[in-house]
């Protein structure tokens, strides 16, 4: 168990890493959307390649904060009932949730993802718009996200075992995570 909840250290600092270096997605697609507003209606100018970009840049948001969402449990649940429950059913929860539906869906979405993204790579697809962007960036993105998730979903559901087992240790140090 030692080993297992090793790995969940690791992997939680690995989406912390990416969630923090995501936020500033943020930032940079305001930029870019900005930019793009005052060029349109300011200028009358316009670019195919500055809109996808902004796209690509939301789209990036939301798929490499899925892990750091997770770990810090930002996810959407439905609290009506959840929060209702003993911490122990809470991990319960937790535990098959991941097990049966997050690990198999993200590890299905990230395998399906690095098939799309190896099709896009071998063609050098790109947008069909005109002056539009490669495609295959964005495509990697995909593949890459749901490895970040599905990883994330592995960490929190090692946890959770170990906190039914009865690792104090780690149940003292995450009980809001539980709770």
């Amino acid at each position: 168990m030692d080993f297992l909840l090793g790995l969940a250290r690791g992997i939680d600092r690995l989406n912390d890493g990416v969630g923090h270096a995501a936020k500033w997605l943020v930032l940079l697609a305001t930029l870019v959307s900005a930019g793009n507003a005052v060029l349109r209606y300011g200028f009358d100018l316009s670019s195919n390649a500055w809109l996808e970009l902004q796209w690509y840049l939301f789209a990036l948001l939301f798929l490499l904060g899925a892990g750091y969402t997770h770990l810090h449990n930002g996810h959407v649940r439905i609290d009506v009932f959840y929060g209702r429950f003993s911490p122990r059913t809470r991990a319960w929860i937790d535990l098959l949730g991941g097990l049966l539906f997050l690990l198999p869906l993200a590890g299905l979405l990230a395998w399906l993802g690095w098939a799309a993204f190896q099709s896009s790579w071998a063609v050098n697809e790109t947008s069909p718009d005109a002056g539009g962007l490669w495609r295959w960036p964005i495509k990697l993105a995909i593949p890459l996200g749901f490895a970040l998730l599905f990883l994330q979903g592995l960490s929190e559901s090692i946890k959770r075992a170990a906190f039914l087992a009865g690792r104090a240790e780690w149940a003292e140090e995450h009980a809001e995570e539980v709770v």
